[in-house]
């Protein structure tokens, strides 16, 4: 076999081999996405109720005297404290699960980089460790999409198979 054809069949292999990780990545990689962003929110969103609907008073007392929103170089207390406790520890039980199970995928991404942000105003030191990475992930999500392991996808194709002419364009 001469060096040429060796160098064309290793050529092939390593473009079937690339070709095949990028499949088995594109499958994998949105829902690790999906759970590695709603992990963190979800934790987080658990120590904040007693039960159901019953807001836990150290997620209340945590808006209303700690949490302040630092802009400008000032530090400013949360406006209606009390509300925004309540729609943050729905939020971060909600949208997580969302995400997880892959509905409304790229709306719950949106939703928690915009918490991520004033999360960011909150805690300003926590760029590098946190807010950074859960950017990241949101918008990594966004662009890719809920992929298809993802209840997005089910109702997508449910959708084209119901349409009339097989949902072609």
């Amino acid at each position: 076999m001469s060096s040429s054809a060796t160098i064309s069949t290793l050529d092939e292999v390593v473009r079937g081999a690339t070709e095949r990780l990028a499949r088995g990545a594109g499958v994998l990689a949105p829902p690790l996405l999906r759970v590695a962003l709603a992990v963190p929110f979800l934790k987080s969103g658990l120590t904040k109720w007693d039960g159901f609907l019953s807001l836990s008073p150290a997620a209340s007392y945590l808006f209303e005297d700690e949490f302040k929103l630092h802009l400008f170089g000032h530090a400013y207390d949360f406006p209606v404290p009390g509300l925004f406790a309540y729609l943050d520890g729905i939020a971060e039980i909600v949208l997580p699960l969302l995400l997880v199970v892959g509905l409304a995928t790229r709306f719950s991404a949106l939703a928690l980089l915009v918490m991520t942000a004033v999360i960011q105003l909150v805690v300003p030191e926590g760029w590098a460790n946190f807010h950074l990475p859960w950017a990241g992930l949101a918008l990594a999500i966004m662009a890719l999409g809920p992929g298809r392991l993802s209840l997005d996808q089910l109702a997508a194709s449910l959708s084209r198979s119901r349409a009339p002419d097989g949902g072609r364009p």
